[in-house]
């Protein structure tokens, strides 16, 4: 990382976010929609946001999850998320690291500075051992800031999730707590 301070923080989604997560999703709807599941309508309501960061809380609370959202250092402005999921301990100790964000933000660094500080929360603060992340080969923007962040490409699964109502192959990178360090 550059000597100079990062552009963006970090910090867990509350409740709370609500507002600002549902004003970040619907300006980005259509710019999001080829990299995501189908959502139900009332996914983009201000209920709905507050459902998913409610449960988002109670993750985090357990351990299960981790949700973060993405802010401007100048402003405090939410301008997307990362989610360390599908955790699993025991023998494996891994997680499942997915992020999007503010297509205005796109192309500057701040999602490989985000994910840089999720890592360094999963490595030292979750004591997870491995953080694997699946992306479709036509993401360019998104594979660049895995290779930026120090993640290795270990293989190519097909039809691994249903995107934007298709079944898209994925890429599968992969870190471990060693090559962080």
């Amino acid at each position: 990382m550059s000597s100079q301070a990062p552009s963006v923080y970090i910090r867990p989604l509350t409740a709370n976010d609500a507002p600002a997560m549902l004003d970040l999703r619907v300006r980005n709807q259509a710019f999001l929609q080829p990299f995501e599941p189908i959502r139900p309508a009332s996914f983009f309501t201000l209920e709905g946001q507050r459902e998913q960061l409610a449960s988002a809380e109670r993750d985090f609370a357990a351990g299960t999850a981790y949700a973060f959202g993405v802010f401007l250092r100048e402003g405090d402005e939410l301008i997307g998320r990362v989610n360390l999921t599908n955790i699993v301990r025991g023998a494996w100790q891994n997680a499942t690291i997915g992020y999007f964000l503010d297509q205005s933000c796109v192309g500057r660094g701040c999602m490989t500075q985000a994910v840089r500080q999720v890592l360094d929360f999963a490595f030292a603060k979750a004591e997870l051992h491995r953080v694997q992340a699946a992306v479709m080969p036509r993401n360019t923007a998104s594979i660049r800031v895995l290779e930026k962040t120090g993640f290795r490409r270990e293989g190519l699964s097909l039809r691994y999730l249903q995107i934007n109502g298709v079944w898209e192959d994925h890429l599968i990178f992969a870190i471990t707590s060693e090559e962080w360090a």
